[in-house]
């Protein structure tokens, strides 16, 4: 039968790509990718010769229907994103509803995500948590914050470097300049690092050396 297979890849370093997701990704008859030119280094990395095709937030809405009868005659399909697990800030759940709404099988291994590390080294606590992902550029955003203030689970958002000193800036003014936040910068490579501190004292270490690479925040919820 055929079925839809959501294969993480490594954030990083390529030696978290796990056996399972190798063996799958040279079985299944088509790999759907984020970006070709990206996923395609680290398919000739493992030497995986399955065909690709492009699938990203762009065109997903139009390539679903299509893919979806691929999978009814009996295509076996793997998704997988530029890094980390997909559907986690990234595109994914179009394709998996559509085929739970088709009767489809899908099936999603376990790999990495970019927020599990991120929020277990952080030293806040873990047994309850709010995902939130990337906040709102623009419309939306003060709602979005003003509401999270009252949040008293840890918070956990993306963001990107050049946005990051003006994130932690509106968390000091939204949810107090103590609020305990953790920054964790380029997981798993080379230069992987956290910065630990109040909201402030984090605003103020990034405010004096700008950050490069993939970030992940977490913050402490309202006590």
């Amino acid at each position: 039968m055929s079925k839809l297979y959501l294969v993480p890849t490594p954030i990083g370093n390529l030696k978290d790509m796990t056996f399972r997701a190798v063996e799958v990704l040279k079985d299944v008859d088509l790999i759907l990718a984020e970006d070709t030119r990206t996923s395609g280094k680290l398919l000739k990395h493992f030497e995986i010769s399955t065909h690709m095709q492009s699938h990203h937030m762009h065109n997903e809405h139009k390539t679903v229907e299509n893919i979806i009868q691929k999978l009814k005659a009996g295509t076996t399909v793997a998704l997988i994103s530029d890094a980390g697990t997909p559907a986690i800030s990234d595109p994914g759940f179009l394709l998996s509803r559509a085929c739970i709404e088709n009767g489809i099988a899908v099936e999603c291994l376990p790999g990495a995500t970019a927020f599990v590390p991120a929020l277990v080294n952080s030293g806040l606590p873990n047994d309850k948590f709010v995902f939130e992902g990337f906040l709102p550029v623009k419309k939306g955003r003060q709602t979005r914050l003003l509401l999270l203030a009252e949040e008293s689970r840890t918070l956990i958002f993306y963001e990107s470097p050049h946005k990051l000193v003006k994130t932690l800036a509106h968390f000091c003014e939204y949810f107090g300049e103590d609020r305990i936040v953790s920054v964790s910068r380029e997981l798993t490579k080379m230069f992987e690092e956290t910065v630990r501190g109040t909201a402030k004292e984090v605003l103020e270490h990034y405010t004096n050396k700008p950050p490069k690479g993939e970030i992940v925040i977490v913050v402490d919820g309202k006590k």
